[in-house]
């Protein structure tokens, strides 16, 4: 049988001149055993003409969400398929992806789709280094999707440099290796992400600017590559690509608390990249408290350490990964962690770091083990960064 027998594939073209390459594509998706489905971008029929992609997929074509008198419902294709392939994805289709914006049938679909998406660049050199192009490739990466490396060579511009899409042979390589990467199937994995509110009244509350972004990448991560996922996850506005993922929306850190100690029992792993508040304000007024001529002392309380609770419970057999954001001393700090709170490893990042901590779409990380042994990653999106902690999970401790 071929590695992608009954795998159902949306391609999708857009405005490239390498999207002659993309009906090469077509019949290497098929030779490997996938039923593919093809839309266009209005500017990709300059290019390649539909009634090719039609006939060799025996399957209309769209280009546009409406076509003379009907509605192609981007939701349905979003939802027929197992991944999405936007290649070539050009500068202008990156953009769209990166800023949700809507101009085409592609980034509608985009926009609708709950399957694994990947899209192989194509673009000239300087557009490829661009700051911008630089900037939208994070955001999309954060988002989990999945982009195939760029070749380096003659451009049809004349120049020669990075930029030109990958090979259809290798895309279809990269899309088997990552299907089939499926090294967490049949593990439970608790994950925690985002901040906690803290109430000081109705309308108040202590916080952190925690946005959950690394927490909600791990679980997109670890369910595309297998695993049963629990995220149990603070106030944010952000959720999981993977409808797999199963979320347990809490406010406070009592209630992360609750849930955490919950459910680890009937896990294998726990991971643990909430922002918890260490504090709580020690009395919480049922009524907005009034601004008044004095100031105003606020006495507080220590939350409940989670990830000490879950150490103390540990199994044997069970994992337990934490995560530290330090300012100073961060070595030393993240060491005292791993001993005093039972991890199995902890991951470290530090405010020192240009480009890492909260809100961004990039992360620098140390991941340290029990016995102090230390490995260094170097800056990349937050994505990127999850499937990382998942190789040196899969690698280091679920090999042992």
């Amino acid at each position: 049988m071929s590695d992608l027998a009954n795998t159902k594939i949306l391609l999708a073209v857009t405005g490239s001149i390498a999207a002659y390459k993309s009906v090469l594509l077509l019949r290497d998706l098929q030779k490997a055993g996938a039923e593919v489905r093809v839309i266009m971008t209005p500017s990709a029929k300059h290019f390649v003409n539909p009634l090719t992609f039609s006939t060799l997929s025996k399957h209309e074509v769209y280009t546009d969400v409406i076509s003379e008198d009907d509605w192609n419902s981007h939701v349905e294709l979003g939802l027929w398929a197992d991944c999405m392939l936007i290649a070539p994805c050009t500068a202008n289709t990156l953009s769209g992806m990166a800023n949700g914006r809507v101009d085409s049938i592609v980034l509608a679909v985009y926009l609708s789709a709950k399957c694994p998406v990947f899209y192989a660049p194509a673009m000239d050199r300087d557009m490829w280094k661009h700051p911008s192009t630089v900037a939208n490739r994070t955001k999309v990466k954060s988002y989990g999707n999945l982009e195939l490396p760029v070749g380096d060579g003659f451009l049809a511009s004349g120049l020669t440099g990075e930029g030109r899409m990958a090979e259809p042979s290798d895309i279809v390589e990269f899309i088997k290796s990552q299907l089939k990467l499926q090294d967490l199937k049949g593990k439970s994995v608790l994950i925690t992400a985002g901040p906690t509110q803290e109430a000081l009244d109705p309308v108040r509350y202590l916080s952190n600017k925690s946005t959950g972004k690394m927490g909600i990448a791990l679980a997109d991560r670890c369910a595309a590559r297998g695993a049963d996922v629990t995220l149990v996850l603070g106030p944010t506005h952000l959720l999981p690509t993977q409808s797999k993922v199963k979320v347990v929306s809490i406010i406070s850190a009592q209630e992360m608390y609750d849930e955490c100690t919950l459910r680890y029992p009937n896990m294998d792993i726990a991971i643990m990249a909430a922002a918890v508040a260490d504090y709580k304000p020690l009395n919480s007024s049922d009524q907005k408290i009034k601004k008044k001529d004095e100031d105003l002392s606020l006495p507080l309380a220590r939350t409940l350490d989670i990830a000490k609770a879950l150490g103390r419970s540990k199994k044997q057999g069970q994992l337990l990964i934490g995560f530290a954001l330090e300012t100073q001393n961060a070595i030393e700090n993240a060491k005292r962690k791993v001993k005093s709170k039972n991890f199995d490893c902890i991951v470290l990042n530090t405010l020192e770091d240009k480009g890492a901590g909260f809100g961004g779409d990039t992360n620098k990380v140390r991941i340290l083990d029990k016995e102090g042994n230390i490995e260094e990653y170097s800056l990349k999106s937050k994505a990127d960064v999850a499937e990382d902690i998942l190789n040196y999970l899969t690698k280091n401790l679920l090999a042992i």
